[in-house]
């Protein structure tokens, strides 16, 4: 039997829940994550969109690029999912807005040609100078 997970934003205005096991964890380098978070680096686990689903509220979506589709907070700001049209049957989770994050250790890295080259994190882990789908 899968666990459900579930997470949300800062506010409380959005809340949801996947089922399945905490596994396909990347730490993600690009530039984008970078400047739509505000944060070096944005740790993502990528789920099944039948997996996933909304609890409570609507949360706002921003086009990031041609091919993506970030879902945030537009109370608090919190980003929070992300689809990409070239794997429409998966939705990208951020870790960090888990309830128990602690339970989702990265596996790898993605993006890793835009990384900064001043960090350093998780340097044992293998890591894609881009995503491969």
């Amino acid at each position: 039997m899968d666990k459900i997970h579930t997470g949300g934003c800062h506010c409380g205005h959005l809340r949801y829940q996947f089922n399945g096991p905490l596994h396909d964890i990347a730490h993600c380098h690009c530039s984008i994550c970078r400047r739509v978070s505000g944060g070096i680096v944005t740790t993502w686990i990528t789920v099944p969109s039948s997996a996933f689903k909304w609890l409570t509220g609507k949360p706002a979506q921003y086009e990031s690029s041609t091919t993506c589709v970030r879902y945030f907070c537009s109370n608090c700001g919190a980003q929070l999912a992300l689809m990409t049209h070239l794997s429409p049957e998966t939705i990208d989770v951020t870790i960090a807005t888990l309830d128990h994050p602690e339970q989702a250790p990265p596996e790898r890295h993605i993006w890793t040609d835009s990384r900064l080259p001043w960090l350093h994190l998780d340097e044992h882990l293998p890591g894609e100078g881009e995503e491969s789908l």
